[in-house]
């Protein structure tokens, strides 16, 4: 494809004190299927996520974990990285916020700010959380408890450098007024501006001294970088960004971002903070910053102290990777919060992946195999029946592709299955069964199951994005290759004579719910009596966070 635009998509960088579970690898998901999609259009993407590694959690982690805190997030970085591998995650960089070449430009970055009068020393004084690592006002704590987390807090008194946020506020409201696109869905714009931005900003505490596990502030070594300045800059420093005006080539190609896909828990840092330390660094802000909705375990968000986290690898496990890429992206609403349970992954593995669309492509190549010995015959028979799926086809990439561009991701999704319901719909309108009891009907059949294939591997070529392995699949059942966005305009390019295989295999096996549920039900009581041993043992269940 000619199209080589330039497309860049991050991810939040996820903080390195446990395992994450399904509500924050959905993000990953919801981030690999969007670009995917960009790269089958053919735009020249780079995909980068990573680790927040630093902060007092880490280092009070490290502690009862009895081993230095690099240690410690090495371990943790390993198991964050299995998940991604596990969940076929197609990222460019992975950037670790202990990275060497990002530690050094965080520093400079730091100096700049104080330099050009943005960064003054002062002290604080308010309430800490050490889980969300953030200081609060009496009046803000809900209950004497972490407005945020809900958890615990305790007062303290540190020296700290502090950004003058309020410097470049006005400057921030007139760019969010004149983009009404940066921040999505709208709903959060409208909280950003009406919550912080319009009752005025307070300035922002970025070095701490209570701890001492983080980039250290080169011109006073006894403060380290708070986590905004060191954090959020992942996004330029992962491009080889320079202070000092030596860029690698990347960032002047890639940056500004296209889109930073991050939780809607953390939009405040990406669009308030963010932006000003950009516009004091003279950058442009990023195209689009999009809050997703969390992925929730019945009635809340997931947490491990709730006892109701569900891990990728325990969904692997039960219904194969392809399935739960799938569910996470289809469940997602564009502004809601989505929920996920067992009985809702089986009946969508079951109705969905096992009914529309394996038993679609067995239904398909087995047909082709008892009527023609597996070979595909353009025949020039066609019927006013042919018309409408062949419409739904051709017009299935476009659908997609306005929801893609909006970012309601989980609609392309139904677009795209709804192309497959329509093959269903065809076979029982043409019924081939019927025809082949005809041999003057044999041009016909022909036609009907070429028009099967064809459908079939349009919608297995826009599959790819949301799930790789079943579209490399589809491709090696009928023996044809995978289309770029290009090629998804005309119908009938597989080629006369194409013989599919000859033993159709089952794509996503049905499961019987009771059985399921009954092993599932298994495994959560052997994790709850392992996680009661582990806290009789003294070791504690940590927590995940975005």
């Amino acid at each position: 494809m000619k199209n080589k635009t330039p497309f860049y998509l991050t991810t939040a960088i996820a903080y390195a004190s446990g395992k994450p579970h399904i509500g924050n690898t959905y993000e990953i998901i919801l981030a690999d299927a969007i670009v995917r999609y960009k790269r089958l259009q053919g735009l020249d993407v780079r995909f980068q996520t990573g680790t927040d590694e630093h902060g007092q959690k880490i280092e009070g982690k490290a502690e009862a974990a009895g081993v230095d805190p690099k240690t410690y997030v090495d371990g943790v970085v390993s198991e964050i990285k299995e998940v991604y591998r596990l969940m076929n995650i197609s990222y460019d960089r992975f950037i670790r916020t202990t990275d060497p070449d990002h530690e050094k430009q965080v520093q400079k970055i730091f100096r700049k700010f104080y330099e050009q009068g943005d960064i003054y020393k002062g002290s604080y004084e308010g309430w800490y959380c050490t889980s969300c690592e953030s200081f609060f006002t009496k009046s803000q704590l809900v209950n004497g408890r972490c407005p945020d987390c809900g958890g615990p807090v305790h007062e303290e008194k540190e020296e700290a450098y502090f950004f003058r946020m309020s410097k470049y506020a006005p400057q921030l409201i007139q760019y969010i007024n004149d983009h009404p696109e940066f921040i999505q869905p709208a709903s959060r714009r409208n909280e950003m501006m009406n919550n912080f931005l319009l009752p005025g900003l307070q300035d922002l505490c970025v070095s701490r001294t209570a701890f001492k596990w983080g980039i250290p502030v080169d011109f006073d070594p006894k403060h380290v970088v708070y986590v905004w300045i060191d954090a959020l800059s992942n996004y330029i420093t992962g491009l080889g960004y320079d202070v000092d005006g030596h860029s690698d080539p990347l960032f002047e190609k890639y940056w500004p971002a296209d889109i930073h896909l991050i939780g809607k828990d953390i939009i405040r840092f990406h669009t308030i903070y963010w932006p000003i330390m950009l516009m004091a660094l003279g950058l442009p802000l990023p195209k689009q910053v999009f809050g997703h909705p969390w992925l929730l375990q019945g009635e809340g968000k997931m947490s491990k102290s709730k006892g109701n986290v569900i891990y990728a690898d325990e969904l692997v496990h039960f219904f194969g990777v392809d399935a739960v890429r799938y569910f996470c992206i289809h469940e997602m609403p564009f502004d809601n919060d989505g929920v996920i349970s067992w009985d809702l992954m089986i009946e969508r593995n079951n109705a969905d992946l096992a009914n529309t669309l394996g038993n679609l492509v067995k239904r398909t190549v087995s047909m082709t195999n008892k009527y023609f010995g597996g070979v595909l015959r353009h025949a020039d028979a066609s019927d006013p029946l042919d018309h409408d799926l062949i419409e739904t086809a051709l017009g299935t990439y476009p659908a997609m592709t306005e929801c893609m561009d909006t970012l309601h991701v989980a609609d392309a999704l139904t677009q795209l299955f709804n192309l497959f319901k329509r093959c269903n719909k065809y076979i029982d309108e043409t019924q081939p069964w019927v025809l082949a009891r005809d041999e003057a009907k044999n041009d016909r059949l022909a036609a009907v199951l070429y028009n099967l294939a064809e459908s079939i591997m349009i919608g297995a070529s826009l599959l790819q994005p949301f799930m790789p392995e079943t579209a490399a699949r589809i491709s090696a059942e009928f023996n044809v290759p995978l289309r770029d966005a290009d090629q998804l305009g005309t119908f009938g390019q597989i080629a006369d004579g194409t013989k599919v295989t000859e033993n159709p295999s089952v794509l996503f096996a049905r499961l019987d719910p009771a059985k399921t549920l009954a092993e599932i039900d298994q495994m959560m009581e052997q994790k709850k009596a392992a996680a009661a041993a582990k806290a009789a043992a003294g070791e504690g269940a940590g927590s995940t966070s975005l």
